[in-house]
């Protein structure tokens, strides 16, 4: 106790050189700190993105405008024409579940821009028409209600499920269950309200999803009767086969352009949206080739669709966020040996000026092994309390980058912990050698040194 107390006393009588020794250990283990909350945040932020997107899902979105599928001028001046393509369709979510393999669920998904009224109040809503495995890849949890039944999902229903926030809505005050609301044209009963899901705005914008909270739930077969089936044959289309087929000869070159120009950009897909789960990672990549080969082919050859696998794309964002975390450790870690050293480098110099000091303790009968622990201490102490300092910059550094950049970050136990540690540890280590410098000092000399 009596070295732990010489020791303190000589950290105390000089505070300003114990400060600056201690720099190098202050920021070493606040960027430490900082990096890990940056880093546990980014991660955390990956696995919601994963839970929004699903498990092992596949999604495959339609292409409405086909730009590299214009007409080419062929060597004889003739136009080649357009290859047809059905579009994405329930018929390719039948072949889907009868031909491939190692499917957990398939999800197909109609989604239609509309508005909601009821009591007067009128607000715009997507209405998404879904099957009950939407709700399950999802992870969606009924707050009300229940999902819909065989019989509503086979004859197309008048019914409904509404996210939270269109119930804060429109049900401020009242159970909405079996209650009608107007969902564009048609009015729907309500059967089911989901629980609010937070989706943060950098999620929508990454992933490209929408604030569930304020869709509109109805079965797929009930959107595709009462509201909009693009695989119908309608007049226009007949219409506009039928100028094609004559070579469009009675309307003018430039009518000819612009009626080209409105079919392509025309939505013919009778889906919006199909999404495929895979029982196995593993499984993901062979998967979605098989499924391009087929849809290829069901498609005669036009490419009309694009297909993602948003799990690998997060995980190979996961994967870019580890190494860049790798790297501001290294850099952290870098920090902290130069704060190491710089203890070192100060330790040793303390011990030329305390060299009476050091003298006139052996002299009167302390031992060596005292002067090495009178030394350690004030290493340890250096480092140990610009460890602490270091912990508070740190979690203030965390706190403002969440605030100023609005990226997320978390603070966790074991960062605290680790950095602290690794601090003490190298104190411990760099106060060794100026330690045994100073307990090889000769009593007699040391006396006489001026």
């Amino acid at each position: 106790m009596a070295n732990l107390y010489i020791a303190i006393n000589a950290v105390i009588a000089n505070k300003v050189r114990s400060l600056l020794t201690a720099l190098g250990i202050i920021f070493g283990v606040a960027a430490v700190i900082a990096m890990l909350a940056i880093g546990n945040g980014a991660q955390q932020e990956i696995l919601n993105q994963i839970k929004l997107v699903g498990v092992n899902n596949i999604v495959v979105k339609p292409i409405i405008e086909q730009k590299e599928e214009n007409l080419n001028e062929q060597a004889n001046g003739k136009k080649e024409k357009k290859k047809f393509s059905p579009g994405l369709t329930i018929r390719d979510v039948h072949s889907i579940k009868s031909t491939i393999p190692g499917l957990a669920r398939v999800s197909p998904e109609i989604i239609l821009d509309t508005y909601v009224i009821r009591d007067g109040i009128r607000r715009s809503a997507k209405l998404v028409g879904v099957e009950p495995a939407y709700f399950e890849i999802y992870d969606f949890q009924l707050a009300e209600g229940q999902l819909f039944n065989s019989e509503q999902l086979k004859v197309g229903a008048p019914v409904c499920i509404i996210g939270s926030a269109l119930k804060s809505r429109f049900f401020p005050t009242e159970n909405p269950l079996g209650k009608s609301i107007k969902v564009g044209p048609h009015w729907l009963t309500i059967v089911g309200v989901l629980r609010e899901r937070l989706v943060s705005e950098n999620s929508i914008s990454k992933l490209g999803i929408r604030d569930f909270n304020m869709d509109v739930y109805a079965p797929l077969q009930s959107v595709l009767i009462r509201y909009e089936n693009r695989d119908l044959i309608t007049t226009e289309a007949l219409r506009m086969a039928a100028m094609r087929s004559r070579g469009m000869v009675f309307i003018s070159s430039s009518s000819e352009s612009d009626a080209e120009s409105e079919l392509e950009k025309k939505n013919y897909h009778q889906l919006d949206r199909l999404v495929i789960q895979v029982d196995e990672t593993t499984k993901l990549q062979a998967t979605a080739e098989i499924l391009s080969r087929m849809l290829s082919r069901k498609h005669y050859e036009v490419v009309d669709y694009e297909i993602e696998i948003p799990e690998l794309l997060l995980k190979q964002q996961q994967r870019t966020n580890d190494i860049f975390n790798y790297v501001l450790g290294a850099i952290a870690g870098i920090s902290l040996l130069v704060g190491g050293i710089g203890i070192m480098n100060i330790m040793l110099a303390s011990v030329l000026e305390r060299i009476k000091e050091i003298g006139l303790r052996l002299s009167i009968g302390a031992q060596k092994s005292d002067i090495v622990q009178q030394f350690l201490f004030e290493a340890v102490m250096i480092s140990v309390s610009g460890g602490l300092i270091g912990v508070v910059l740190g979690v203030s550094m965390a706190y403002v980058v969440s605030i100023v950049a609005d990226i997320p970050t978390i603070v966790s136990f074991t960062s605290i912990l680790l950095s602290f540690g690794v601090a003490a540890t190298v104190g411990l280590i760099f106060g060794i050698a100026p330690a045994r410098k100073a307990a090889s000092q000769d009593p007699i000399a040391s006396l006489r040194y001026e």
